[in-house]
């Protein structure tokens, strides 16, 4: 039988996810839910299976390779004409 637990919804429509419930199911910040309305009093939540960034979401954290060497624009302007030649 399935466990039960009780939370209360914040005046903003927050609640809380028990903290072994998280736990058990791996649910970190930035995790998608599926809410589902199945009758008046009743709803299903889903955990949605993760999903590889697309587009621009998919570049973050590239920079971050290149903070630790600051360039001037007469070095970037360097390399890129190199090929130049």
């Amino acid at each position: 039988m399935a466990r039960k637990e009780i939370t209360v919804v914040t005046d903003r429509g927050q609640v809380s996810i028990p903290a072994e419930l998280r736990r058990e199911l791996d649910l970190l910040p930035g995790r998608r839910l599926r809410w589902e309305k199945l009758g008046a009093a009743e709803m299903r939540v889903s955990v949605l299976p993760e999903e590889k960034p697309r587009g621009a979401q998919a570049m973050r954290g590239f920079a971050r390779r290149f903070r630790d060497r600051p360039r001037t624009t007469a070095d970037w302007m360097q390399e890129m004409r190199e090929g130049e030649e």
